[in-house]
């Protein structure tokens, strides 16, 4: 499957953005979504996952009450709603999927998917 992320920009502090993750190449709904960041100097982290229905989802502990994470199958896209945007949340943002049975965990770990989008890039002024 390919993966291209895109929703990223500026946005002051206190803001909100709307990711998109459109993908093509296979069925989507095989698929559970899962959206990474990386900001300058760190780690690709984990922000938050659905399943292949969108029934189940995952969050970090870190940005939980900011992020809701959504599909729809029938377009082929997840999205990643952020609220509240804070400085420390600039970064390049990633989609990535990884294909499995429906009754699995929602993967949260980053060498669990293996399908990644280009990113997308946030940044919050202060």
């Amino acid at each position: 499957v390919q993966l291209q992320a895109s929703g990223g920009g500026l946005v002051q502090a206190g803001g909100s953005l709307r990711l998109s993750c459109a993908a093509s190449g296979r069925t989507f709904s095989q698929f559970v979504m899962g959206w990474f960041r990386q900001a300058p100097g760190k780690e690709r982290e984990f922000v938050a996952a659905i399943s292949r229905s969108g029934s189940r989802t995952a969050y970090a502990d870190s940005i939980k009450g900011r992020l809701t994470i959504s599909r729809d199958n029938t377009k082929n896209t997840g999205y990643l709603h952020v609220s509240s945007l804070k400085p420390e949340d600039t970064a390049v943002y990633y989609c990535a999927a990884v294909r499995t049975i429906s009754t699995a965990p929602v993967p949260i770990e980053l060498n669990n998917y293996n399908y990644w989008g280009q990113g997308t890039q946030v940044t919050v002024s202060s």
